[in-house]
């Protein structure tokens, strides 16, 4: 079974409610597995923000539960204050990284449904707000698998895969986007081996998708973020794997910094760039990636990474944590319902079942 990095825990048999949120604090990984176990608004919002939690997938679940945190001990008062509550604490979240968009969706989702129930009784209020952070767990859970489905049917036996930071099981309720495929491959018996970019600054490639890949029995290569191009010369990659954090309606896909760069290279060598993420993460508002806002990470992620300082006291930094591929250098996206070209985006939701855009 993938790895779950975050859930919601019943602390009753009688419903969701009382609850808490247990999570891997994927900081410590790879050398500790650590759970965090938290019932508090205020430790969701650290989380997510200090990357505790991470990938656009579990964030926006994170942050869905963590509405459920704010409002779950309330003991008096109206459902008019329960809707409040869960609204303020939306607001709160949504300030925590501004470019993936789960997060947003998610929590528009839990404001829509505190207002839409607003005229039951306190106690029934919490409980829907509770099912519905636990129903967009358990609808990214059946689009990972699905998209892990999809994606292994591009695979074949014996292939080489390159990927670029963590688009696994840690970054999603369970399977993985761009890792589920290669789950999903394994279990059909095809024997992959993959090459996973360490990532800089934060090592996602080398401290996360390593560890998970191992985990479940995948070999798996760490290399540095500027080995891409060699592997690829020396004809060792057959095809690049990668998730997102979110997608314009014409195809341009924000990931981790350094994507960009590999879709470069992949052009440049003739091998497919996939991109596998869950219609969730699609912002069909945006004409194109060149709206997709940018999050900058603090200077000490880079020049103080881990605790060693790398460059000298003052040294400027400019450190986006994410780039936008142009739809151009992207052979396929691959989504809950199928594999489509960037151009077949839009044709492609607008004939998908209504769930798939909620």
């Amino acid at each position: 079974m993938p790895i779950r990095p975050i859930e919601w825990i019943a602390e009753s048999s009688q419903g969701p409610l009382p609850g808490h949120i247990r999570m891997i604090d994927q900081t410590k990984l790879p050398t500790e597995l650590v759970y965090i176990n938290t019932r508090h608004v205020i430790h969701v919002h650290e989380a997510i923000r200090m990357l505790r939690v991470r990938g656009a997938p579990a964030i926006g679940v994170a942050a869905a539960m963590g509405v459920v945190c704010a409002i779950q001990d309330k003991q008096t008062g109206s459902a008019q204050q329960i809707v409040e509550e869960a609204i303020r604490a939306a607001d709160y979240l949504a300030g925590t990284r501004p470019t993936a968009v789960n997060l947003f969706k998610a929590l528009s989702r839990m404001k829509s449904v505190a207002e839409a129930n607003k005229s039951l009784c306190m106690i029934e209020l919490k409980n829907v707000l509770a099912k519905e952070a636990i129903a967009i767990f358990e609808e990214d859970r059946a689009m990972c698998r699905r998209i892990g489905e999809h994606g292994a049917s591009l695979l074949k036996d014996g292939q080489t895969i390159l990927t670029h930071c963590n688009a696994g099981s840690l970054a999603t309720s369970e399977y993985g986007t761009a890792l589920a495929a290669l789950y999903v491959a394994r279990e059909q018996g095809k024997t992959l081996h993959v090459y996973s970019d360490e990532t800089r600054p934060l090592l996602q490639g080398s401290r996360l998708t390593a560890w998970e890949l191992m985990q479940a029995g995948i070999d798996v290569t760490v290399i540095c973020d500027n080995t891409a191009a060699q592997v690829m010369k020396e004809g060792k990659i057959d095809a690049v794997l990668v998730g997102a954090d979110r997608i314009a309606a014409n195809g341009d896909s924000a990931n981790k910094i350094g994507t960009y760069s590999v879709a470069i290279l992949a052009k440049a060598h003739n091998i497919p760039f996939y991109v596998l993420a869950p219609s969730s993460t699609f912002d069909m508002s945006l004409p194109t990636g060149a709206g997709i806002p940018i999050e900058e990470r603090e200077p000490d992620e880079v020049v103080c990474g881990f605790g060693k300082r790398t460059a000298p006291e003052g040294a400027k930094v400019y450190s986006p944590a994410f780039d936008v591929t142009p739809a151009r250098l992207i052979t396929a996206i691959v989504f809950e319902n199928g594999v489509v070209s960037p151009d077949e985006l839009e044709k492609a939701l607008a004939t998908a079942p209504t769930s798939v855009s909620r």
